[in-house]
């Protein structure tokens, strides 16, 4: 069977368009090839998502069905690093060959953007349960409806996975999620700054909400950074709400590698402390029984064979802050650009823009600046 490409957009056509390239995908032997309806979950700004069922009859003369997922680069809307589909299945398809860390099952990337208008890959989809972040699963929602011993369950599984990560040294695994070097000098933990800085000087023009607090975090940044030569794999974005969980409250994949890079392990933790508070005290929610606070947290990983510089702790805590206002700041400017009213838009970078003045008050507290 042959297949002229066509670019399309995420829609109906695209529907057209990957009932006719599947086939090109499965083995010759395939036939009376399907594929279901799309149904499109809220997958937000950084990527277009759909699920379907492809199904069809094998060497074999039976038929099977298998339960996929789309996963498309954004050409349109991108918030907060260079689109890279294609390396988001590759990271997933290294993970899987480690303990400890599930991945979904990538089948199929295309690289080609002539096929839908944009790279892509197919992955299983996954029988799981992700707590929300809309609304936040510390108030309601069923991690808010399971018993406080099985919230801890939950965390520490969580948290296990974020360790088995961490505790990757394959020198071929760290220089792919490292890329191709910043022709600058100095620790992991500088490389990913340069990064966040030569971000923030592309953006700050366009910042809706917290310019000034944003100023004196970047200046922080700079002058107080940690003198470590740690370098691991950085999930990037790591959270309870990237983490599928099964029926038992294993952990049933780990999810949004777009911003995996290497570096110290703190700036993981520090986004997720940083996020669990974004998700509750600054909500003003209190921590439900079972789930850690920031110190248990901080405990419970050691426990799990974490390694954390406790000390620096509050540097790493404003460093996604930071990165977290600046994408709020950017997601408000496409909210805005998509017709919603500037005062609305400009509410969702108000909160992580409090967490970073509160972390700057940490700082000069702990006598770090």
């Amino acid at each position: 069977m042959t297949y002229t490409p066509t670019r399309g957009d995420l829609g109906s056509g695209t529907h057209e368009i990957l009932a006719r390239w599947i086939p090109t995908a499965l083995p010759p032997t395939a036939r009376d090839v399907s594929i279901s309806d799309f149904s499109a979950p809220d997958a937000g700004y950084s990527g277009k998502t759909v699920f379907f069922t492809a199904t069809w009859t094998d060497d074999t003369n039976r038929r099977r069905s298998e339960p996929l997922v789309l996963r498309m680069q954004a050409t349109d809307h991108q918030l907060f690093t260079t689109p890279d589909a294609p390396r988001q299945a590759e990271i997933m398809q290294r993970l899987a060959r480690h303990r400890g860390i599930a991945v979904p099952e990538v089948k199929w990337i295309e690289r080609d953007p002539s096929v839908l208008g944009a790279p892509f890959y197919l992955m299983y989809r996954i029988d799981g349960r992700t707590p929300s972040d809309v609304p936040s699963w510390h108030k309601r929602g069923w991690v808010a409806d399971l018993d406080p011993a099985q919230r801890s369950v939950l965390c520490d599984n969580a948290l296990r996975s974020l360790v088995a990560l961490h505790s990757i040294t394959d020198a071929q695994d760290l220089a792919y999620f490292r890329g191709a070097p910043d022709n600058g000098s100095g620790s992991a933990l500088a490389r990913y700054l340069r990064v966040v800085a030569d971000w923030y000087s592309s953006i700050r023009p366009e910042l809706v909400v917290g310019a000034d607090v944003l100023a004196r975090a970047m200046a922080t940044l700079d002058e107080q950074i940690p003198p470590t030569t740690a370098e691991r794999i950085v999930w990037g974005d790591a959270r309870v709400g990237n983490v599928s969980f099964g029926d038992d409250l294993s952990v049933a994949a780990m999810f949004d590698w777009e911003t995996a890079t290497t570096g110290p392990p703190e700036i993981d933790l520090g986004w997720w402390l940083m996020f669990e508070n974004f998700l509750c005290e600054a909500l003003g929610f209190e921590r439900l029984d079972g789930a850690p606070d920031t110190s248990a947290t901080v405990a419970r990983y050691q426990a799990l064979g974490g390694v954390v510089d406790v000390e620096n702790l509050p540097y790493y805590k404003l460093l996604a802050a930071f990165v977290l206002s600046l994408i709020n700041n950017r997601l408000a400017v496409l909210l805005i650009r998509d017709g919603l009213d500037p005062a609305t838009a400009r509410g969702y970078p108000l909160t992580s823009v409090r967490l970073a003045d509160e972390y700057l008050h940490e700082i000069d507290k702990k006598g770090l600046t």
